[in-house]
């Protein structure tokens, strides 16, 4: 029925949650996951924002400060692959989570998005997640929503 996932994450615990539930949907027929993970602009020129307090090349100090960041991701991302026992593929992009999880299930065709409710963000009023809600206003196929537990 899925026979393929979209599985975007930020590495937080209700991403975590998630996995577990794209691990258990190979019984459902889940032949490929792609796993996703989104690199926000704004978090990256927050990270490199103290290289421009250095004395010397700001412009070398950012790119070895983003492709750190970059490596970092690519490692966690393939960790994660390697605990599926079916067909992966490790996406990285960088921009507005929300709008990236939407061009990745279109480009994908993928047949469900499964993710957690909240990422990391700390605003614990919210019922969900802004980019889960995104996500489910604006996704053309469904999403499995895993809920965060207390």
């Amino acid at each position: 029925m899925f026979k393929k996932i979209l599985y975007p994450t930020d590495f937080s615990e209700d991403a975590k949650k998630a996995l577990e539930y794209v691990k258990k949907l190979k019984v459902a027929g889940t032949e490929d996951v792609v796993i996703l993970h989104v690199m926000q602009s704004s978090h990256i020129e927050a990270m490199t924002t103290p290289c421009e307090w250095m004395e010397g090349d700001t412009e070398k100090c950012i790119e070895k400060m983003e492709e750190r960041l970059k490596k970092e991701a690519k490692n966690k991302l393939n960790e994660i692959a390697k605990e599926l026992s079916v067909n992966t593929k490790t996406v990285l992009k960088i921009g507005k989570p929300f709008m990236e999880i939407l061009k990745t299930a279109e480009e994908e065709k993928v047949s469900l998005i499964v993710m957690g409710s909240h990422g990391m963000g700390k605003i614990e009023e919210l019922l969900i997640g802004s980019v889960t809600e995104n996500v489910i206003r604006h996704t053309k196929v469904p999403v499995l929503v895993v809920k965060r537990y207390r």
